[in-house]
């Protein structure tokens, strides 16, 4: 059950005009990233602060700020971003937690209303998006994968835990040569970021979609545009991962920048790279597995939550698969 409300005050000893301009940072950007990072609410007046929020989170967020403010005593220098950031994983790592410890309690607020997972594995899924900063979700179509990243993504938003949403896949066709397709670069991209485009209007209507489009709150990049970026302060997918390149996908992981979170989302039963390459998705699975910070997810037949018919199907074929497997090996121990 969610706590009540507090509010307290913190005095800073000794601030001035140039401590205080330090610890706010340019249009108050620190205290602002102290609010997203700690759900709070921050005001101030001259060298006084006043933070409001649930109590442990206030008593966090006046522990850092103090902490912060100490910082500036011994430089003229600015508090960058990384600083903040720091401060606060040190010492407090409130982002993204939730008051109710049950993870089929989880639910997800967007335009459209409450999302909420509709199985144990996609609750589970929920749960680990929301922990941890990597999270991986693996397995077939319809499984909600994709659908409850964005809803993640849009749900983190809306609470202005992150600033932007940057959506991103590999340009691969599905065994199809389309040719060179017309347009911009948004243009182009656009067929292939579809489903994602849907869950968005979905959730946040279309005119809002819009107004975040060319504002570059929601941001559509192919994946290989992210190569030499830094992205803070964002909730990044990347779907259709299966069709990475081992190259590619390192690329991707090493994008993300402070108070960001990343979910990649792929079926590797489904992948349409050249045949030959080896699908970074997969290569991710085995080198990553054991990094405790990131969370894989892997989703089966039974959880898929579209028409029957296609649980049915995608059953289907991981029987055929494996029948063909013990086929193989049959044949190899002859």
């Amino acid at each position: 059950m969610s706590t009540a409300l507090h509010t307290a005050e913190l005095t800073l000893t000794g601030a001035d005009s140039r401590r205080l301009t330090l610890l706010c940072g340019p249009f108050d950007d620190n205290l602002k990233h102290v609010e997203r990072r700690l759900q709070v609410e921050i005001s101030h007046r001259d060298n006084q602060l006043k933070v409001s929020g649930e109590p442990d989170n206030v008593a966090a967020a006046l522990d850092v700020l103090q902490q912060l403010f100490d910082t500036t005593a011994a430089t003229d220098a600015e508090l960058t971003p990384e600083q903040v950031h720091l401060v606060i994983s040190e010492n407090y790592d409130i982002q993204y937690q939730q008051t109710d410890g049950s993870a089929q309690d989880f639910s997800l607020k967007t335009k459209k209303g409450l999302i909420k997972p509709r199985n144990p594995n996609q609750a589970v899924y929920v749960s680990n998006v929301l922990k941890h900063d990597v999270c991986f979700g693996i397995g077939p179509a319809g499984t909600g994968k994709t659908y409850l990243a964005v809803a993640c993504a849009v749900d983190a938003l809306e609470r202005n835990l992150v600033r932007r949403i940057v959506l991103t896949r590999p340009a691969v066709e599905a065994g199809e040569k389309l040719g060179f397709l017309p347009g911009d670069l948004a243009q182009k991209v656009d067929p292939y970021l579809r489903p994602l485009y849907d869950a968005l209007f979905e959730m946040l209507g279309f005119e809002k979609v819009e107004k975040y489009l060319e504002r570059g709150i929601i941001e559509i990049a192919p994946l290989a545009y992210m190569r030499g970026r830094t992205l803070n302060d964002a909730f990044i997918i990347l779907d259709e991962s299966q069709n990475t390149t081992v190259e590619q996908m390192k690329m991707f992981l090493t994008r993300i920048g402070f108070s960001s979170k990343a979910v990649i989302t792929g079926d590797i039963t489904q992948i349409d790279l050249p045949r030959g390459q080896y699908s970074g998705l997969k290569h991710a699975i085995d080198v990553l597995s054991e990094v405790n910070e990131i969370s894989f997810n892997h989703f089966t037949a039974k959880d898929v939550v579209r028409h029957p018919i296609v649980q049915r199907i995608v059953m289907a074929y991981e029987a055929h698969e494996a029948a063909k497997l013990a086929a193989t090996a049959a044949a190899k121990g002859d």
